[in-house]
Order: C-alpha cells, then structure tokens, then sequence
C-alpha cells in the first residue's frame, strides 16, 4: 500500500539466542553466566531481515566469537546512525546485557540499550509486572510462537543440530516484535493472555525508548508479593560505565 511505510518509525527489531544449554529447572538464567550466542535476528520495518550466527571452515558454528558479536554491535549503531529505531522484548534487560559481555563492547552496548524501545520494559514500567512476547502476539491476535517452542528449549535444539530450525524459530521473534510495535502504535493499546486465560488491555501511548520509560511513574504494586525493581533490567547499564552519550 503506498505510504504505508510511513505511517510507522523507522524500526529495526533485534533478538538473540543464547548458546548455553541449561537445567529445566534453572531459574536465573544469568546465573549461568557466560551463556554465549547461539544467533541472532535483525529485522528492518522495510522488509530487510538478516540472520546472525557463528561461522567455522565454512560451517554454522556452535556459538558467536568476539569478532561476530563486535560485527553485531557496529550494525546495530550503524542502523541507529541510520535513523532507525531498534526494537525488542527484553532486549535492556537480556540480549543488550548478554551482548555486551560476549562482544565486550560495554559502553556501544549500554548506549545502545537505554536508547532503544524495549517494548516489554515499556508494558513493565506503565504496569509493574512483565509479560511474555508470545502472550502479547495472541492477545492482539498475532500468530505467536510455534507450539511447543520458546527460549528455554532453543539452546538444547541449537546444539543437537537443528540450527535451521532454531534460524527459524529467532527470525519469527523479531517479526512479531515488530507487529506488535505496529498493532500497539495504530491502535493506542497493548492486549495480552493472562495464565488464567483472560484477554487484558491496557492503554499504551507513543512506544518510549528504555531510558524515558525508566523516567516514568511507579505504578502501584502494592498487591504483588515481592514486585520486581526496574534496576533488574536497567541496572548493568549504571554499572561504573560513563554517562549516556
């Protein structure tokens, strides 16, 4: 449809897989740290999706090194430069963080963090819980995930070789970070699936990178239990690194 482009910023969604293959019943995933990247997505607004991975003697490699993770990070600051915005669902309190220890760019990593739209973190800071990408994609009546499959399994999948399929399942998590960002941004309110199954909706104003959606009220969560604090996804980003450029 034409002009249909520029009814949307200029978004750029990111995700990663990590490589580490983890206990079922492992809790804190950055206990197990370093967890290294198995992959990765990069997917433009306009169309352009490219895939991110290992290379070794011409072959799919187990995991990223150093160098490909750099790669990964000057394409993101170059999109940036480029006057994209990138996306992601946790992307402040996970992928940017993993990132940033495997490419050991900290400072290019914690920049591009805190000026980036997590759209996840957003929803945690209006609503003070979190919710899952794929809860999100079928409250709006988005196709999800595929049965079966989340970022728990992937690494054990990546490992016994099916890398096609992990490619796949990394490729499907940014496009549906960015058709979540475009039903949010046309129709002003974000919809999720509860675990008791209830559909919920909530206003959502204009989508706020990381660090102005830190600057937001607190919300109210005196009926939660042990709420979870924003330093939780923010706070390796404050960890004696210089101020934001």
């Amino acid at each position: 449809m034409p002009g249909e482009q520029a009814k949307h910023p200029k978004w750029l969604a990111f995700d990663i897989e990590i490589a580490k293959v983890l206990p079922e019943s492992a809790g804190d995933l950055k206990t197990y740290r370093p967890l290294g990247i198995s992959c990765a997505a990069t997917s433009a607004i306009d169309g352009e999706l490219t895939l991110w991975h290992g290379t070794q003697s011409g072959n799919i490699a187990d995991r990223m090194n150093q160098a490909e993770a750099q790669e990964l990070v000057r394409y993101l600051d170059r999109m940036t430069s480029a006057g994209y915005t990138i996306l992601s669902w946790n992307g402040l309190g996970f992928d940017f963080d993993i990132l940033a220890e495997e490419s050991s760019m900290y400072p290019e990593c914690r920049d591009l963090a805190l000026k980036h739209v997590d759209l996840m973190f957003h929803f945690f800071c209006l609503k003070g819980f979190a919710v899952g990408l794929d809860s999100v994609a079928k409250g709006l009546g988005l196709k999800g995930k595929p049965k079966g499959i989340d970022g728990s399994v992937v690494p054990r999948m990546w490992a016994s070789g099916q890398r096609q399929q992990v490619l796949e399942y990394v490729a499907g998590d940014v496009r549906t970070t960015l058709e979540i960002a475009r039903h949010v941004h046309e129709r002003g309110q974000i919809c999720w699936i509860t675990s008791r199954g209830e559909r919920k909706a909530a206003p959502m104003p204009a989508w706020l990178r990381a660090a102005d959606a830190c600057a937001l009220p607190e919300p109210d969560v005196s009926w939660m239990t042990k709420p979870w604090p924003r330093s939780k996804f923010v706070g390796w980003t404050r960890a004696g690194l210089e101020p934001l450029r």
